[in-house]
């Protein structure tokens, strides 16, 4: 272990989870790929040919290390789950390619000073709130995959990828994440807001923000996606600044039912803004929603989480100051087959204070450890943010959210699963805790819904305003 390996351990890992903001600005970033980038410094070079030989060297092609760990306790990536397993079906949903997988371990409030060192200062917090909170360990297993054209595009990326000069946006890149060997947070959080998830995607599922006593009220919403920036063979001029497209439908209960939401999620949006509009079926009318953005409350979660908390973290960086700290090895949720099978109803994952932990699972895997700070003069109920990006995948996992006096306020985490009908890695639940009201919002209950659909066959003239009006009033 390095010395700025130590200094991160011991610091994050500590008795305290709360960081002095001043020990956090002086940690050491680790090996040539942590350089510390505020918002407005200077784009950042492309990585040079000899650099990007790595992705078919010692990096993989997502740009992770594809050696395991020195104890073996993290394997070597071999390609991931780039098949599916033996007993599915295209139209499935995805079953659990590892089903004789037991628990190596559990930890819990008795054997948590055994594991410190390899929990988040999110995930101390939680045990330290609820005395009867787990975290079963399961076997480490890569299974992060993508198709062979997103590997290739990676590369390309990689050597022409480039910030703007102010850090919100990108230039020279397409499809997937800019850059596989990042030299600053910033990039690395491009990264994750980038990262290939297909190109058209339809799925349903519920969320919920349970009461302290646990009884909640689920809401159904469709999630129309079509991705512009990964569509086969588009080209950064021709997206004309745009991600992608989503439409959001609530299918219930029958007071929301009807409402739709439209946003068109912008590449730099300094330059132009995200478009959003909301129909509300109440009113029956379709306005723009010029606020659905940074800190703004996220419809229907109870206050629970920001509108840039959706997919752990989306929309403009231009808020925080993005310092890389480097890589840690610690348990994270992955693999979560058993939360996605559809085999548990609301009832069996909602519990009071948190999901029920029995349904979780957690590997070791080593993540990039990214420190959001608020820059001065600027208003947002974060003042300090924790991201934990999965090295396979580029997906943040775990955040931790601080209020504006300092103390950690929110916890969040993704459970997620390499598809199998589209090969990619991508969160089927998510969840935010908010430690002081001892309450949670949960997205992705998906008893009874139809698997994901990665071949909707959208159009792009689907996702206009006038089309959304259209469906809102059949």
């Amino acid at each position: 272990m390095t010395d700025a390996e130590t200094v991160l351990q011991d610091t994050v890992a500590g008795d305290s989870v709360r960081l002095e903001e001043k020990q956090m600005r002086n940690l050491l970033c680790i090996g040539c790929t942590a350089a510390v980038l505020m918002i407005g410094g200077e784009a950042a070079a492309k990585v040079t040919e000899a650099e990007a030989a790595r992705l078919v060297g010692d990096l993989t092609p997502v740009g992770a290390e594809r050696a395991g760990n020195a104890d073996g306790t993290i394997p070597a990536w071999t390609g991931g789950l780039s098949q599916p397993p033996q007993g599915w079906s295209r139209g499935q949903r995805e079953i659990n390619p590892f089903p004789d997988d037991q628990p190596l371990f559990t930890i819990n409030a008795g054997n948590l000073d055994q594991y410190r060192d390899s929990l988040s200062g999110g995930h101390i917090a939680m045990f330290e709130t609820y005395p009867d909170y787990t975290m079963p360990v399961y076997q480490s297993r890569r299974t992060a995959a993508y198709p062979e054209q997103v590997y290739d595009k990676l590369r390309q990326n990689a050597l022409t990828a480039e910030l703007l000069d102010n850090g919100n946006g990108v230039r020279n890149t397409i499809m997937t994440s800019p850059f596989p060997i990042p030299k600053n947070g910033l990039e690395v959080i491009w990264n994750h807001i980038l990262r290939y998830r297909g190109e058209q995607i339809s799925f349903r599922s519920a969320s919920a923000t349970p009461s302290v006593d646990g009884s909640f009220n689920p809401i159904v919403t469709e999630y129309d996606y079509f991705i512009a920036y990964s569509e086969p063979g588009a080209e950064l001029a021709d997206i004309d600044n745009k991600i992608f497209y989503l439409k959001t439908e609530t299918i219930s209960p029958p007071s929301l039912a009807g409402s739709i939401t439209l946003v068109h999620e912008t590449l730099d949006q300094i330059r132009s803004p995200r478009l959003a509009w909301r129909y509300d079926s109440g009113s029956r009318r379709l306005r723009r929603s010029p606020n659905l953005a940074y800190e703004t409350d996220m419809p229907n979660s109870s206050s629970l989480r920001s509108v840039d908390q959706k997919d752990m973290y989306n929309g403009a960086p231009n808020q925080y100051e993005w310092n890389l700290l480097g890589k840690r090895e610690l348990y994270v949720p992955y693999n979560a087959y058993e939360l996605h099978s559809g085999n548990h109803g609301a009832d069996d994952i909602i519990h009071a204070g948190h999901i029920n932990q029995n349904l979780t699972r957690y590997e070791r895997h080593r993540v990039w450890v990214v420190e959001a700070i608020l820059r001065t003069g600027i208003s947002h109920i974060y003042s300090r943010r924790m991201f934990y990006l999965d090295e396979d995948s580029w997906q943040v996992l775990m955040t931790e959210e601080y209020d504006n006096a300092g103390d950690l306020w929110r916890v969040s985490e993704a459970h997620n699963i390499s598809f199998y009908s589209e090969p990619v890695f991508w969160t089927t639940l998510e969840t935010t805790y908010d430690l002081k009201a001892k309450r949670y919002y949960i997205d992705g209950l998906n008893e009874g819904q139809a698997p994901f659909d990665f071949e909707p066959g959208f159009r792009s003239n689907e996702f206009t305003a006038s089309a959304a009006r259209r469906a809102a009033r059949r």
